[in-house]
């Protein structure tokens, strides 16, 4: 495997394939080297214009919904950045609360029980736990994000749907 191609024809052989002078190697594009891919979607339909990132010291944010951001008269997320003006803001609560008794309430309950009836007192400790996401979604200038933010209470909505409200009094 050491030996070059025997069957190369010219002393000029050089390791590797064949390049022409000027020609880009392997890998990405180099620069210069002509009109970068243009994204599709399904059907060819060309991916809607991309907005430039928000150059660093465009202010202090003014509103961060999980990994939503929004900074002057843009929104920043993961995905790149989207104009304010416009934009449609929406949330949906996919948390539940459920109330059970605790263990300990039911384990007291019996040991007091068999001491005296007052222990079955002990049935009516409840323990609240919430669970689940509320999703926000925001949509500007052709594009979409959605983040999910965790419920850790059952007054999480509320904080989200007052910060929500405030993102879309920034939007009109």
């Amino acid at each position: 495997m050491s030996e070059p191609n025997p069957y190369k024809d010219g002393p000029e052989y050089q390791w590797g394939p064949d390049q022409q002078a000027g020609a880009p190697g392997y890998g990405y594009p180099q620069p210069g080297s002509g009109p970068a891919y243009q994204p599709t979607l399904a059907d060819g339909v060309p991916v809607p214009p991309q907005y430039p990132p928000v150059p660093h010291g465009g202010g202090a944010p003014l509103l961060s919904l999980g990994d939503i951001t929004v900074v002057g008269d843009q929104i920043i997320t993961p995905a790149g950045s989207m104009p304010l003006k416009g934009a449609v803001w929406n949330a949906m609560d996919m948390s539940r609360t459920e109330e059970k008794i605790p263990t300990v309430a039911i384990v007291l309950a019996i040991v007091f029980a068999l001491l005296c009836l007052i222990g079955l007192l002990f049935l009516l400790m409840k323990e609240k736990q919430t669970t689940g996401f509320i999703q926000v979604t925001v949509t500007s200038g052709g594009r979409h994000h959605t983040t999910m933010i965790p419920a850790t209470g059952p007054d999480t909505i509320h904080r989200v749907m007052g910060q929500l409200n405030y993102a879309r009094s920034l939007s009109i």
